[in-house]
């Protein structure tokens, strides 16, 4: 079995020339020492020869043990909400990218979402390029009418027997016009990702799942803990909670042993993986005993990314 990152960024240079055409966020603004980006509603951030150079990245992957990573487009710069034309030239550069990659390296695709009905056809797309699954915001599924809208692109995911990654971002602006600058760098991950990704996890709770029974669902960085308000659910509910859904998986991206080992107890350690966010995070190699570790980079994404639940990554 494959030892499997399943959470990274890397910009090819396709997507880092077409976002530097932009004149407006997301964009990359040339600085005199590189390259800086540009995203609404957020602090700028300098973009780092870590976050283009797969060279660089294959050498980490050496260092971490992983044999096979996957790169998705990041969800926080807000591409997949852009007028449909926009969205659709930086998606293609984003899909290219990921084609030129070396064979150390797998793909999230990503659709555009600022239609009134998302096209499932973009799916298929990505998919028919080799993408392993998609990649959708997760404001994209952040209360059950939103679930319902990108419902026929869960349902084209759950026919071809692919998974869906649950992303953070786009950071919504209100009240932010000018104010983001005065933000700490790290403000957005700690608040607006962290509240996007419980939403989204509840909404799949009460209503994807029902829609979706065969859907398998990757949720980034623990789903913000979203497990851990189960006892509040069931509560405020008047319902006990429902067992484990072991069609859901949690990368472990952001997060220590204290953490993992909470959401575990709550969902079982066959449904975490690693993920590590890289560049975004810079997260060392990664430190699991050997139990874990079969477990969250082989085992278990095995089961994520087979659609035959016995399968594994060869």
């Amino acid at each position: 079995m494959k030892t499997v990152d399943v959470h990274q960024h890397l910009l090819g240079d396709p997507l880092v020339e077409a976002l530097a055409r932009r004149t407006a966020p997301p964009m990359l603004v040339r600085r005199r020492d590189g390259w800086t980006f540009r995203i609404a509603a957020e602090p700028d951030s300098v973009l780092t020869f870590a976050a283009t150079d797969a060279d660089l990245r294959r050498a980490e992957l050496g260092e971490d043990g992983i044999e096979l990573a996957l790169v998705a487009l990041s969800s926080a710069l807000g591409i997949e909400t852009l007028p449909v034309e926009e969205s659709s030239a930086l998606i293609e550069a984003h899909h290219e990218g990921i084609e030129a990659l070396p064979a150390d390296f797998g793909g999230w695709g990503a659709v555009p979402l600022a239609e009134p009905e998302p096209d499932p056809a973009g799916v298929d797309l990505a998919l028919d390029r080799g993408c392993v699954g998609i990649t959708l915001p997760a404001a994209a599924l952040a209360d059950p009418a939103a679930v319902e809208r990108v419902g026929p692109l869960l349902a084209r995911l759950e026919e071809r027997g692919a998974p869906l990654f649950v992303h953070p971002g786009p950071v919504v602006a209100a009240g932010r016009p000018d104010g983001a600058v005065a933000l700490p760098h790290w403000w957005p991950a700690l608040t607006d990702y962290v509240a996007q990704m419980q939403a989204a996890w509840f909404a799949f709770l009460h209503v994807g799942r029902r829609a979706h029974p065969r859907l398998r669902v990757l949720f980034a960085m623990l789903a913000g803990g979203a497990p851990l308000q189960l006892e509040r659910y069931a509560t405020r509910r008047g319902v006990p909670a429902p067992d484990p859904d072991q069609l859901v998986f949690y990368d472990i991206s952001s997060y220590g042993p204290r953490m993992t080992g909470a959401v575990a107890e709550v969902v079982g350690a066959g449904q975490l993986v690693y993920g590590s966010d890289r560049p975004v995070v810079d997260p060392r190699r990664p430190r699991l005993d050997p139990g874990a570790r079969l477990a969250f980079l082989a085992t278990n994404p095995g089961r994520l990314l087979n659609p035959d639940p016995k399968g594994a990554l060869a």
